[in-house]
């Protein structure tokens, strides 16, 4: 009897440690968010500026289309009346 409920303590602490690993251990929801000072904020500014200026620095791709060289190319219709 002491066996099963050791086993089924055993089952229960496997299948509930990954539900458990999701949450970080040092979370504090009590505070809120922190506070920047202005040197961060400028700090983050900046940061976020190089980010947007980089992003406009991309080209635009055109879609891709990986079955080109295997398609063939599109050749006009045939000119066969259709009067059999």
């Amino acid at each position: 009897m002491l066996r099963k409920f050791l086993l089924a303590g055993a089952i229960l602490a496997v299948l509930a440690s990954p539900a458990a690993a999701q949450l970080p251990m040092g979370m504090n929801f009590k505070n809120g968010p922190k506070q920047m000072t202005p040197e961060e904020r400028a700090r983050q500014k900046a940061v976020d500026d190089a980010y947007n200026a980089a992003n406009k620095k991309i080209p635009d791709k055109q879609p891709a289309d990986p079955w080109a060289s295997v398609r063939p190319n599109p050749s006009a219709p045939s000119q066969r009346s259709s009067n059999n």
